[in-house]
C-alpha cells in the first residue's frame, strides 16, 4: 500500500483538533469535487474523504499515529486494525457533512461502489477497546487475564435481517436510490441518493423483530480469555482479531484491542526493555567494598562491590531486563549505588567518626586541587 500521510493529504498538523480535520476536509472536498471544472480531481477527491474516515475517527486515528501504515498491513493487504481501507463508504462520509445531494454526479459509483443496495453491502462489526490494567511483574512475564465485555452478536430470532416479511419498497421501486435535481455552487446537477424509505437496500419489512427492534443485532455479555505477551508496557496495544461484535449483512466480526496501562514498581524502574535499581550503600561499604545481595527480576544475586564506590556509580547486569516484545533478547539491568549518610549517630558511631576523620582523610588529588584557592 502506498504510504500516504493524511495528515498532509488534509493540510493540517497532527495536532489538529477534530473541528480543524473537518474544516479542511469540507475545504479540500469542495475544491476536488469532479464536478468542479477548474480544480475537479476525482482521485484527489477519493484521497481526502479516505484521510478524513481515518483521522475523523478516535480509534483509528490514534491506531494510525501509533502505528503509522504498519497497522494496515495484514497478511500483505490494506487493513487497518482489521479495518480496510477500500471499504470505506465514502458516500456516507459526504452525506453526513454537505447532505445527500452533495455528490452530484453520476460517476460516483466508479470509485465508490453503486449507490444502489449499498446498505446491503457487508459490513464489519465494531471495534471494542479494553484497558488491562497489570503489575510490574505481570507485563514484565506475560500473563493470562480473562476480560468481560459487552458485544453486538447476530440477533438469533430474525438471523440479522431486522424483521420478516420483506417486500420491495414502493419509494424506490426496489432500485434503492432515488434521483433529483439540486441547484449547488458548481451549477444545477442531478443527484442520485439512497432512498430515505429503505436505507438503499431496495426493499422493506412488513414485521419488526421484537427481539432486536430491528437492529438485527443484540448484546450479549462475553468472557474471553486473553495471553499477554512478556515485555507489554503502559500504552502498548494488542489486537485480538475477529473476536468483537459481529458484522451486518455478512461482514466479519470486528477485533477486540487491549491496552495496557503497568503499575509502577516499589524500587525497579523502566525504559523500554531496560530495568533500573538504586542500590543504598552504607558509608562502610562504600568505603572499604562488600558482596552485596540485590533482587533482578529473574531472582537474587551477589554482586562485588568495589572500594571506593561512589554514589550514581553504574553496573550493568547483561540480560537481565524485560524480554523484547515480539523479538529476539532482551533489555538490560542497570544497578546504580546510592550512598548514604546517615543522619543520626549512637555515641559509639560518633566517637569512631571523630577518630576517623582526624586521619588524613582529604590527601586525595580532588582536594589538593580544591585546597589550592583557599
Amino acid at each position: 500500500m502506498n504510504k500516504k500521510d493524511y495528515y498532509e493529504i488534509l493540510g493540517v498538523s497532527k495536532t489538529a483538533t477534530d473541528e480543524e480535520i473537518k474544516r479542511a476536509f469540507r475545504k479540500l472536498a469542495k475544491e476536488y469535487h469532479p464536478d468542479n471544472k477548474q480544480t475537479g480531481d476525482e482521485a484527489k477527491f477519493k484521497e481526502v474523504g479516505e484521510a478524513y474516515a481515518i483521522l475523523s475517527d478516535p480509534n483509528k486515528r490514534r491506531q494510525y499515529d501509533q502505528f503509522g501504515h504498519q497497522a494496515f498491513t495484514n497478511n500483505g493487504g490494506a487493513s487497518y486494525g482489521g479495518f480496510n481501507v477500500d471499504d470505506i463508504d465514502l458516500s456516507e462520509i459526504f452525506d453526513d457533512l454537505f447532505g445527500g445531494n452533495f455528490h452530484g454526479f453520476s460517476n460516483f459509483s466508479s470509485f465508490n461502489g453503486s449507490r444502489r443496495g449499498s446498505s446491503k453491502r457487508p459490513k464489519k462489526g465494531e471495534d471494542s477497546l479494553v484497558v488491562i490494567n497489570l503489575t510490574f511483574e505481570e507485563a514484565a512475564f506475560g500473563c493470562k487475564k480473562t476480560i468481560s465485555l459487552d458485544l453486538n452478536e447476530e440477533c438469533p430470532k430474525c438471523h440479522g435481517v431486522g424483521g420478516f416479511n420483506e417486500t420491495s419498497c414502493s419509494t424506490c421501486k426496489g432500485r434503492g436510490s432515488v434521483v433529483s435535481e439540486q441547484r449547488t455552487i458548481f451549477g444545477v446537477f442531478q443527484s442520485e441518493t439512497t432512498c430515505p424509505n429503505c436505507g438503499g437496500t431496495g426493499h422493506i419489512l412488513k414485521e419488526t423483530c421484537s427481539n432486536c427492534n430491528g437492529r438485527g443485532q443484540t448484546k450479549a455479555k462475553k468472557e474471553i480469555e486473553v495471553t499477554i505477551p512478556e515485555g507489554v508496557d503502559t500504552g502498548y496495544q494488542l489486537r485480538i482479531s475477529g473476536k468483537g461484535s459481529s458484522g451486518l449483512n455478512g461482514g466479519p466480526n470486528g477485533d477486540i484491542y487491549l491496552e495496557f496501562k503497568v503499575k509502577e514498581h516499589e524500587i525497579f524502574t523502566r525504559e523500554e526493555e531496560d530495568i533500573y535499581l538504586h542500590v543504598p550503600l552504607t558509608i562502610t561499604e562504600a568505603i572499604l567494598g562488600c558482596k552485596k545481595e540485590i533482587p533482578t527480576l529473574s531472582g537474587n544475586v551477589y554482586l562485588e562491590v568495589k572500594p571506593g564506590t561512589m554514589s550514581n556509580d553504574k553496573v550493568k547486569l547483561k540480560n537481565k531486563g524485560v524480554k523484547k516484545i515480539n523479538a529476539l533478547g532482551r533489555g538490560n539491568m542497570y544497578v546504580i549505588y546510592d550512598v548514604i549518610i546517615p543522619s543520626k549517630l549512637s555515641l559509639t558511631q560518633k566517637k569512631l567518626i571523630k577518630e576517623l576523620s582526624e586521619t588524613k582523610l582529604d590527601d586525595s588529588p580532588e582536594f589538593r586541587q580544591f585546597n589550592k584557592y583557599l
